[in-house]
């Protein structure tokens, strides 16, 4: 998951910046805390062939969606409120309001997850915290969450220095470790590893790559915010190449983190490593000092994401309330210009799912993938609304770039809907479950501003929600595994028995 900084160059107002300074921005807003669980998660899936092929998708997918963010930014400036603005603007209330509840409800899924990989990067050092969800490491993620609540209530709007430490954090243990992994490289692993299954039970090709999206979409979350730069470039046609530039950057870091590992040990053993991966894998080649260094930084680097992602989750609710397209309490400020409401529920719901992950087995991977597949629909409706302006031409009058704009929505459509049938779906599911509850809020709004709550296509997509989101719920209550394709039976399940 990709860390939304402040911007660098903030503090000079009006200051433009250079092609290689906006790069390295656009670079800093995608590299997060994801990056550090790719070996194991992708050697749970596939070996080193369906690495390459999945990186390849979701590498060009990923850039179309980042191209169409750009183009909106540009062709929509009075749109000033991402995904949700983009959502309403050209489906309606109901599906904007979704699009800003998912994406909010994403963060947050997002944000627990920082807890438990916090946590269980600790468990080196105490290993009563397990796993990351044990009811210690619960216990004092809880803490963790209202301290952090209570920094930000008091003003902390501005994170630059926090975020320049994090950024430092988790780029020097990155490239240190792929330095190494490179240095120490055997060929013997990698070419055991290349078509999958050593050691461990694969699916087919088609299995292997579908099975990583999510963890891609994870690491890549937070794709929108390059666009949010193009104010900052001294030339215009620079917010594109720095775009191109930086996701190329990033691109390279994840495969690298990736492919390196299959060189280090076979498939089987690299899929039972334990999480932040990137620290048991360096361990595994230079011993316990390489564990510790990469966990100090992914402590620090998850720290400043969290506060980050914080900020963000408030502001993805305060925005909307601000618009009355949600209830008008979540408007209300304290004396220190903080979305106080929106802070105490943004936290809340981070409590609300730690006390959740109790009851659930292999507690990051779930979040992980709950956190993707929330932002999902979010992004569709993103690349869709991008392909429907082109289209309907708005802001294409003149023509200009409207065929190029054209193969780049459609192809942010393909990848987006690809996504949404590769998630599986028992996570659509879930996250039906938790669209369903937030549409509460909507109904609240909706009341406030005396409007009816439903136009009759709305009403129908509701009554689909809620019986998905039941749907969902039985699935996970019945510890019914992923409905797809998953070769590991237990994973997700909700835990009967205690440990």
């Amino acid at each position: 998951m990709a860390q939304h900084e402040s911007a660098p160059v903030a503090e000079t107002g009006a200051a433009k910046v250079s092609l290689p300074t906006l790069t390295a921005m656009v670079v800093g807003s995608m590299i997060g805390s994801g990056v550090f669980l790719l070996p194991r998660r992708f050697a749970t899936e596939t070996g080193v062939l369906g690495a390459i092929i999945a990186w390849t998708i979701a590498g060009g997918g990923m850039l179309m969606l980042a191209l169409v963010f750009q183009r909106l930014a540009t062709r929509k400036p009075e749109l000033d409120a991402g995904v949700y603005a983009y959502a309403k603007d050209g489906f309606g209330d109901y599906v904007g309001f979704n699009s800003a509840f998912g994406f909010w409800a994403s963060a947050c899924a997002g944000n627990t997850s920082y807890w438990v990989l916090i946590m269980a990067t600790t468990s080196a050092l105490f290993p009563e915290l397990g796993d990351g969800a044990t009811l210690l490491s619960v216990g004092l993620s809880s803490i963790g969450v209202w301290l952090f609540f209570l920094l930000i209530s008091r003003g902390v709007q501005q994170a630059a220095i926090i975020n320049r430490i994090a950024t430092i954090a988790k780029v020097v243990p990155l490239v240190v470790f792929i330095v190494l992994a490179i240095v120490m490289f055997d060929t013997g692993y990698f070419a055991d590893n290349f078509a999958g299954g050593n050691g461990i039970d694969v699916g087919s090709l088609w299995d292997q790559i579908t099975g990583t999206m999510l963890i891609t979409v994870f690491v890549f979350m937070g794709i929108e915010g390059a666009s949010m730069y193009s104010r900052y470039a001294r030339k215009r046609e620079d917010v594109g190449r720095a775009t191109v530039l930086g996701f190329i950057g990033v691109l390279g870091v994840f495969a690298l983190v990736t492919l390196v590992s299959y060189g280090s040990m076979t498939q089987g053993d690299l899929a039972a490593v334990d999480q932040p991966s990137v620290a048991s894998v360096l361990a595994h080649l230079v011993g316990d000092w390489g564990s510790v260094f990469i966990r100090i930084g992914v402590i620090v680097s998850v720290l400043g994401a969290y506060l980050a992602w914080t900020l963000m989750a408030a502001e993805i609710l305060y925005i909307p309330a601000q618009a009355s397209d949600m209830p008008a309490f979540l408007k209300k400020t304290n004396a220190k210009g903080a979305p106080i409401t929106a802070l105490v529920m943004a936290s809340g719901f981070v409590q609300l799912l730690l006390i959740w992950l109790l009851f659930v087995d292999d507690a990051l991977d779930f979040m992980l993938d709950l956190t993707a597949a929330l932002a999902l629909v979010p992004y569709l409706l993103v690349a869709a609304y991008g392909l429907r302006l082109v289209i309907t031409r708005d802001t294409y009058e003149d023509g200009r770039d409207r065929t190029k704009d054209m193969i780049i929505a459609s192809l942010a459509v393909l990848y987006t809907a690809f996504l949404v049938v590769a998630a599986g779906l028992d996570k659509l599911l879930l996250a039906c479950s938790l669209y369903a509850l937030g549409t509460v809020l909507f109904v609240i709004a909706r009341r406030e501003k005396g409007l009816k709550v439903f136009r009759p296509f709305e009403a129908v997509l509701f009554a689909v929600i809620v019986a998905g989101g039941v749907a969902g719920v039985v699935l996970l209550a019945t510890g019914v595994d992923e409905i797809d394709h998953h070769p590991e039976p237990d994973r997700y399940s909700v835990v009967h028995e205690s440990d």
